[in-house]
């Protein structure tokens, strides 16, 4: 087995956040989230542009139980094109 390691220099992907479509798909607003989630609107907003560094797990439960969601739905692990 191939052993993986992030040291050495290539592409080994990216987890990408589908706030944005979930809740454009649900007619939500950033500002309709925050309110529901406890959240302040900087926060849900950098959830919604993909600008989240490090993940919150308070943050990411409490949107998985307004939006009725499960985590695969909100992060997409892409492996890099080679």
């Amino acid at each position: 087995m191939e052993e993986k390691s992030i040291l050495i220099q290539r592409k080994y992907g990216a987890v990408r956040l589908r706030l944005a479509e979930i809740m454009d798909n649900r007619g939500m607003t950033r500002n309709q989230l925050s309110r529901l989630t406890g959240t302040r609107y900087e926060v849900i907003h950098k959830w919604y542009g993909g600008k989240v560094e490090k993940l919150d797990l308070d943050v990411l439960a409490r949107i998985c139980y307004v939006l009725d969601c499960e985590v695969s739905d909100l992060l997409v692990y892409e492996e890099a094109e080679e």
